[in-house]
């Protein structure tokens, strides 16, 4: 393509009516065989029921996804998806959506082990995480290995941070999110007071961000400090443990004034990871940095002799609870994996039938026997 074809595509891109939607110049690419087949792009801000609300360049419209509608529960049409939808027709129908750009999963807690997608095409996973309660950590991390996973930038927004009015107690708290979320911002915010609120703003006013969190966390409230107006309904929560009603039972897209569209959730009370591997490992990226130093490439950092992430337990630069946190989120993927996994199960049972014998054989060794 040459340059002024390219530059004229992309001005074409910018000035589209979706622009304020995410629209670019890589959608509208995309989205060519859809056109010559006579539908028209939108993006879906709220699904419901087999239904789904789609922006479009003439406006809001009310689209039946029955015809999009797979066995495969992470290909079924969810908001940030880039629908293609009848010109016309009363009702209008979802014929198909674009590739997605990336997908925020979680596995459900159903026996079947289903992952379930929450949001689609989206740049900023912001990660609400209230002062109001004592820090889980380990939450945290379970929520920065999803979002990276996701292949969004995560974002971990303190909220309440009127609470908190000791500006030394406020940066100590920040700190120790900051141990947990390697390559992550980390900012304070107050909805109330509205500290901080404009550099988030500014943050996630150029793309497509989800705003994440437990209930109670504070979301829907930050939510309307970003859009400048009470658009989300908030419920009070328990000064007894910090927590709330879900607010929000819907995922819905909304425009942000000062750019970018902003995605909010309902509160999430299980956060199950869901063949999220990189998405571990790049949450603890200092621990997989250490690994890369140990003398065997297949050091378990148990007992290994030159292991240099047991060296740093050992020197106090690596927190002991982070190590067995990243062993757990690990143990807990492979949990996961193995159970659409076949050739993955036979290998951990082998692994298991292995360490059981090298168990025995060292008790019996032990003990003076030899087999």
């Amino acid at each position: 393509m040459s340059s002024s074809s390219s530059s004229s595509s992309f001005s074409q891109a910018s000035s589209h009516p979706l622009s304020g939607y995410g629209w670019d110049e890589g959608w509208d690419a995309a989205f060519v065989p859809c056109s010559e087949q006579g539908l028209v792009p939108g993006r879906v801000v709220r699904v419901d029921r087999g239904q789904c609300d789609v922006v479009t360049a003439d406006g809001l419209v009310r689209a039946d996804t029955a015809l999009v509608t797979p066995h495969d529960p992470l290909r079924v049409i969810c908001t940030g998806d880039w629908a293609a939808v009848d010109r016309n027709g009363d009702p209008r129908f979802v014929r198909t959506y674009l590739p997605r750009r990336t997908a925020f999963v979680r596995s459900t807690s159903s026996s079947r082990s289903e992952g379930q997608i929450l949001a689609a095409n989206v740049d900023h996973a912001i990660i609400a995480v209230s002062l109001a309660v004592e820090l889980d950590l380990g939450r945290i991390e379970r929520f920065l290995a999803l979002a990276w996973e996701s292949g969004a930038q995560p974002l971990v927004v303190l909220t309440k941070a009127d609470l908190v009015p000791d500006v030394t107690g406020l940066s100590y708290l920040v700190q120790d999110v900051e141990t947990v979320a390697p390559g992550v911002r980390v900012l304070p915010v107050s909805s109330a007071s509205g500290e901080g609120v404009d550099v988030l703003a500014a943050l996630v006013s150029g793309g497509t961000s989800v705003l994440l969190g437990v209930s109670g966390a504070g979301k829907s409230t930050l939510a309307n400090a970003l859009l400048g107006e009470d658009v989300m309904d908030v419920q009070a929560i328990r000064d007894v443990d910090g927590k709330g009603r879900h607010t929000t039972t819907t995922r819905n897209l909304l425009a942000l004034p000062g750019g970018g569209v902003l995605i909010d959730t309902p509160g999430l009370r299980g956060v199950g990871l869901w063949d999220a591997e990189a998405g571990v490992g790049q949450a603890f990226s200092e621990i997989e940095d250490l690994a890369d130093r140990c003398r065997f490439h297949d050091c378990a950092h148990r007992t290994e002799p030159g292991c240099a992430v047991l060296a740093a337990i050992e020197d106090g630069s690596l927190p002991e609870r982070r190590l067995e946190s990243y062993r757990k989120l690990l143990r807990e993927n492979q949990r996961i994996v193995a159970k659409t996994d076949a050739r993955l199960r036979s290998e951990i049972l082998r692994d298991w039938k292995q360490k059981g014998a090298q168990g025995r054989a060292a008790m019996d060794l032990k003990r003076g026997r030899v087999r």
